[in-house]
């Protein structure tokens, strides 16, 4: 075999094997851990190896706790990253719990990291309030004029509810109820734009926090402008609807009238076409008298003569000329 060869494939297993080495033994990390005063065995870096995890994430913020005064050990640390947690977060939310002097155990600052809310942003929330701005709201008073309300609220972290308390959307929700409640009983709006701070005391007085991760120190009325006249818009839109139902039955009534006068003409019609018929029998019904000796002449110009004396009655009534008969033209012809 050629020398040459040999000693190239030499070069390249010791590379391999070096390469190996510091692989699955992080001497360097070890070596930071141990000049940081934090003893770790090379074994457990190797079984972090081992197990898919990188020591780098698990000894840095050792390292940082240590440092720090923290009393923690890489068994905890390592648990916590196998649940899916985030050492890094965890340790300077403890850092930062320490220096303001909040009571924080590492279990709890592990459980509010798995919850997914962000432990490290909770505690500077403790120490540094947040002001929650309220959207616009609108609300009318009692005499139907509309007020446009914005609100800032001042929370922080309440770290004993922050596992499982509601969070920002149930406090700006909260406010706004408040403040519709408080405006929508108040008599009329100018009390509300006298005091805007009745709206403050009342709301904060509700105890709005109650079942949430924060703890509301302060709610402040940023701006209340003056809407729309609503009650009276309800009025004029009340007054349009009764005047269209009024319309409504009174074109339902006006049909019906309609309808009921062409029934009675119809009647009337039918009626009068009856009495025609009738009164076209009654020559008929005379002629037959006539004729079978059941009426006579006289009795036939007597009932002439009646007929005759009523024409002229209704005539003198009515203000006419007297109608000429068969007997007063036989008046008249005897007078001659």
């Amino acid at each position: 075999m050629d020398p040459n060869y040999l000693i190239i494939l030499v070069v390249i297993v010791f590379v391999v094997l070096v390469s190996v080495f510091f692989r699955f033994f992080p001497i360097g990390l070890w070596i930071s851990a141990l000049a940081s005063g934090v003893h770790i065995s090379i074994g457990t870096l190797v079984g972090m190896r081992v197990r898919r995890i990188q020591p780098h994430k698990l000894v840095l913020p050792l390292i940082k706790a240590n440092k720090a005064g923290l009393d923690l050990t890489i068994t905890k640390l390592e648990t916590h990253y196998l649940a899916g947690g985030n050492v890094d977060r965890v340790i300077n939310a403890l850092i930062a719990a320490q220096r303001a002097n909040i009571i924080m155990a590492f279990e709890k600052a592990c459980a509010i990291d798995l919850a997914g809310r962000d432990v490290f942003q909770a505690v500077q929330m403790s120490v540094t309030p947040k002001v929650i701005e309220t959207p616009t709201i609108s609300a009318v008073a009692k005499d139907g004029i509309e007020l446009c309300a914005k609100a800032r609220v001042t929370v922080r972290t309440n770290i004993e509810r922050l596992v499982g308390g509601a969070g920002e959307e149930t406090i700006t929700a909260r406010v706004g109820e408040g403040i519709v409640t408080t405006i929508g009983s108040s008599e009329t709006h100018k009390e509300v734009l006298e005091n805007p701070d009745s709206i403050s005391r009342t709301v904060l007085n509700k105890g709005l926090d109650a079942g949430t991760a924060y703890e509301i120190l302060s709610i402040d009325i940023a701006d209340v402008d003056v809407g729309r006249n609503i009650g009276a818009q309800l009025q004029m839109d009340q007054a349009e609807a009764d005047r269209r139902i009024a319309q409504a039955k009174a074109e339902e009534r006006r049909a019906m009238a309609v309808a009921h006068e062409q029934e009675m003409k119809a009647s009337i019609q039918e009626m009068r076409a009856k009495v025609v018929e009738a009164e076209a029998e009654v020559p008929r019904a005379m002629a037959s008298a006539l004729r079978d000796g059941k009426l006579g002449v006289m009795d036939y110009y007597q009932m002439q003569n009646v007929i005759a004396d009523t024409a002229m009655r209704e005539g003198i009534a009515k203000g006419g000329v007297q109608p000429v008969t068969p007997d007063t033209q036989q008046g008249n012809a005897k007078k001659k």
